[in-house]
């Protein structure tokens, strides 16, 4: 099922000049299942060429035309969901229901974009004179670089590849080295579905050596980039040292706020399903609970109790509900993590370890009664680690969502208007839930504020900076 990775340059899957790979590793076993073409500078300029000249052949294809294309991508690969999802848990390591959902959700985005794309309208703006027209019009930006991690290798890159193409524009797209299955069977499609040669380009290599290439490159009209925030700042500062448009959906530390008055047990059971959701490695996940003191005690014991009945194996056993860490390192944060509130005194109620010596396995875990200075309640664990601390006014939740510098999504529960009112007006995110799990999905904005990043990846805020605006104005002689 699972097969060695290529590069695809300008309609062409090709390996890198020199020929070097990397391997590819299963996260639930630590075996190597694979290889990916490992791009060279060589590589690089050749994509680019082909970038430039798919932007001039796909700026000039209707808007029509785009949409008729990327419809039938969305359905070659929602066809091809069951094999693109084995490939991903293989070398991701969620179970195969969530990597089945990604794949789905992927094929929706595709058609959600391809149908908004249709509606990049311009306007007629009423002028001063008799005899003059004026009006905007909406222009595809370029040839776009995009950058994209491996906790979603597909939903990463799809947002990015939909709203390029749907807005005219051509996208070199440096795809994860440990996940790089997955995104080319995303390409494929396209592939299949009769993108032209140029217009969509895949490439792996070293992160630092092809991003400090394409940002600066004058080929390259615009960035956008997942990933960590220290990364982002890098690739943001110098995306402006060239004036390049970029979008930057960057880390997390969402709080999720459990007030006094809330259906306690929902929230103890949808907040817990969420946060091991792909073993906790989601940028939106709730990592943060804030529980109001006399419904402290009741939502920790439905909380741990979930954890409790949590199934953690291989992904493609259908028994699994939580599958590996995707990589060594994170198994090696999260001790760290644990490590830490131990050590400053705090309590861990479930969880805690590694399981067993083959894979990255690491046991759901909850942390209490940490005091302020524990590292996990000011960094991001990026794992399956829960901190639940308490709180007693409204005030203080509120300020507590908004200590840390991040702001990507933030998440409440209670049935009072006037707390949901305080929290969705007060906290300082670019995206808010209050009672549901609601982000992601296609017609909704995704991204964050503060150190979180900025500029958005769904909606039509989604398709806003892959566009420049052009106003005309002319005299009727």
């Amino acid at each position: 099922m699972y097969t060695d990775t290529l590069l695809h340059i300008d309609g062409v899957w090709t390996p890198g000049a020199r020929g070097r790979v990397l391997e590819v590793l299963n996260p639930a076993t630590g075996l190597v299942i694979g290889e990916v073409a490992h791009a060279e500078i060589e590589d690089l300029d050749r994509a680019l060429v082909a970038a430039e000249r798919g932007f001039q052949v796909w700026r000039r294809t209707s808007a029509h035309e785009r949409y008729v294309l990327m419809r039938r991508a969305a359905e070659l690969f929602r066809a091809r969901a069951d094999d693109v999802a084995r490939r991903l848990t293989m070398e991701q390591g969620k179970p195969f229901a969530e990597a089945l959902g990604e794949v789905k959700l992927g094929a929706d985005l595709i058609e959600w974009f391809a149908e908004e794309g249709r509606r990049t309208y311009g306007r007629v703006i009423p002028a001063r004179a008799g005899n003059v027209d004026s009006y905007t019009v909406r222009e595809p930006v370029g040839p776009v670089a995009a950058f994209t991690p491996w906790n979603f290798p597909i939903n990463q890159v799809v947002r990015k590849l939909c709203g390029a193409l749907a807005t005219g524009c051509s996208i070199l797209i440096k795809a994860p080295e440990e996940t790089p299955a997955s995104p080319a069977d995303l390409v494929q499609a396209f592939v299949d579905a009769g993108v032209p040669p140029g217009v969509v380009q895949l490439v792996y290599g070293i992160p630092a050596e092809i991003s400090s290439y394409l940002v600066p490159h004058p080929v390259i009209k615009k960035i956008t980039f997942t990933g960590s925030t220290a990364v982002g700042k890098h690739l943001a500062a110098l995306a402006g040292q060239h004036m390049k448009r970029a979008t930057m959906e960057l880390g997390g530390h969402a709080p999720a706020v459990v007030f006094a008055d809330a259906d306690v047990d929902l929230a103890a059971k949808l907040l817990a399903t969420f946060k091991y959701r792909n073993a906790g490695q989601v940028c939106t996940s709730p990592t943060r609970f804030i529980v109001q003191r006399p419904v402290y005690d009741r939502f920790v014991e439905g909380f741990l109790a979930y954890v409790k009945k949590l199934t953690v194996g291989d992904g493609l056993d259908p028994a699994s509900r939580m599958g590996p860490l995707a990589n060594h390192r994170r198994v090696v944060a999260m001790d760290q993590l644990v490590t830490d509130a131990a050590s400053c005194g705090g309590k861990v109620a479930a969880g805690g370890y590694r399981i067993g010596e083959r894979g990255n396995f690491w046991a759901p875990t909850v942390l209490l009664d940490l005091p302020a200075r524990a590292r996990i309640l000011s960094e991001e664990p990026f794992g399956p680690v829960a901190p639940i601390v308490p709180f007693d006014t409204v005030d203080e939740a509120i300020a507590e969502s908004n200590r840390l510098p991040y702001g990507l999504a933030a998440y409440a529960y209670t049935r009072s208007l006037a707390n949901s009112h305080a929290f969705a007006s007060q906290v300082e995110s670019g995206m808010v839930s209050i009672n549901h799990h609601g982000l992601a999905l296609p017609e909704l904005p995704f991204g964050g504020i503060k150190d979180s990043g900025y500029g958005s990846e769904g909606g039509v805020e989604g398709l806003e900076a892959y566009l420049n605006t052009k106003v005309i104005t002319r005299a009727n002689l």
